[in-house]
């Protein structure tokens, strides 16, 4: 792989995310995996808009019966979406980073990336608290900030670092998962079944008190909404040591030219390869977990989830071959998609909050099961496919990359598209 520093990108990349919509300013494989990301991200958020957040971590809170919808579907989010997707955004972030705010002694650059994420952050203020406690945007600026720092570093430093760290990360979560029923059966069942039960676990009846409070109106559903996401801001500090490596690999692939497809198709298909290897296995484990089979090594499907990672640079990968190889309208539909995708994320959330909990909604929050909830994926994806090229056929951009573009340069810019 070709290796491009930072002080070597064309200058109409600079703001890849917010300029305007014209083939010569855009990068299609990254409005591509884009577009991917932020379809994928809403399968695994479905369930959080649905129901309380007691029900995301414990499956002992969950008041449905895991029937085959439901099981096949909670196995789908499970295998082909959860940490997948939300990896790959994260990783696109970084790229952002660097196509906004450049060279790190181009000051004019480094002041318009600071704005961009003060108001990144604001608007993810407004958004975890007033609509959905699953923000992410108020992550990513704060992990930006720190990515300001790094941003000019080669591709090959960018990967060694980002991709050791986040390695280490995996082999600590197979190595926990592996050896954790080994360490718990030398200590004894009895810390186990104390351990087990020191924890913090929601029953199902009062999961259903809280589904029934937040029914009852808007007021009690933004005191639930307030109260879990300072439990996932809180948690998300400690998110911190794994966002940023996983942008530093994001940008790294960039500038090493693999995410435009630069890489030799072996290296794409090697990576498919694994990716398909290790989403086997997991596919495999859960499997059995869920169907109470018997595992050659507990905690294999714990061990397998913990290499996520290879996933995503699998279904990466397979894009970019498909790309290049004559699927090339295929990918394209995703590309209006990623072109919106702040517009889309948000947009994502006003759809899942008036569908579930909004007073103005049918108010389905505390009705459905994972089954259930794939039809409900299934209709925004539709719609955001549908509507993301018809919006960019007429404007420059998406209404909400408009307005943060606006804020980022403290000047009104031009959305409508003018006649060629």
């Amino acid at each position: 792989m070709t290796t491009s520093s930072a002080d070597t990108m064309p200058p109409a990349r600079a703001d890849s995310s917010l300029a305007p919509v014209a083939p010569g300013d855009r990068i299609f494989n990254l409005d591509m995996l884009r577009g991917w990301a932020i379809l994928g991200i809403l399968a695994v958020n479905a369930m959080a808009f649905a129901w309380p957040i007691a029900v995301e971590f414990a499956t002992g809170a969950r008041p449905f019966a895991m029937d085959m919808a439901n099981t096949t579907g909670d196995w789908v989010t499970t295998v082909f979406f959860q940490d997948k997707f939300r990896t790959l955004f994260t990783m696109l972030f970084g790229v952002s980073i660097f196509l906004v705010g450049g060279a790190r002694d181009d000051e004019a650059r480094n002041a318009l990336l600071r704005r961009r994420l003060l108001w990144l952050g604001l608007f993810g203020l407004i958004h975890g608290l007033a609509f959905w406690y699953g923000d992410i945007l108020l992550h990513y600026a704060y992990c930006g900030a720190l990515m300001l720092l790094m941003r000019a570093w080669p591709a090959r430093r960018l990967l060694w670092i980002g991709g050791g760290v986040t390695a280490l990360w995996s082999v600590l979560t197979v190595a926990g998962a592996l050896l954790g029923p080994v360490v718990m059966a030398a200590v004894g069942p009895e810390f186990a079944t104390k351990a087990a039960a020191s924890g913090p676990m929601a029953t199902p009846a009062e999961v259903m008190a809280i589904v029934e409070q937040v029914r009852g109106g808007y007021g009690a559903a933004l005191l639930q909404n307030l109260q879990a996401w300072v439990m996932v801001q809180g948690f998300s500090l400690f998110l911190i040591p794994a966002s940023v490596p996983l942008m530093m690999i994001g940008l790294g692939l960039f500038k090493s030219g693999y995410l435009e497809g630069r890489a030799p198709a072996w290296l794409y298909g090697l990576m498919t390869l694994i990716g398909a290897a290790n989403l086997a296995l997991l596919g495999y484990a859960e499997g059995m977990v869920v169907t109470g089979g018997a595992l050659p090594v507990e905690g294999l499907a714990t061990a397998a989830a913990g290499c996520a990672t290879l996933i995503t640079l699998g279904y990466v990968s397979l894009l970019i071959l498909m790309t290049r190889f004559g699927l090339k309208p295929l990918t394209a539909v995703l590309v209006p998609v990623g072109q919106m995708a702040f517009t889309n994320y948000l947009t994502q959330t006003l759809i899942m909050a008036s569908l579930f909990y909004m007073p103005w909604g049918p108010l389905w929050y505390g009705t459905m099961g994972p089954g259930a909830l794939w039809g409900v994926v299934a209709a925004v994806w539709l719609s955001q496919l549908i509507w993301s090229p018809l919006w960019l056929s007429r404007f420059r951009m998406g209404p909400l990359e408009w307005l943060w573009r606006c804020l980022s340069y403290g000047r009104w810019v031009p959305l409508l598209r003018t006649a060629a």
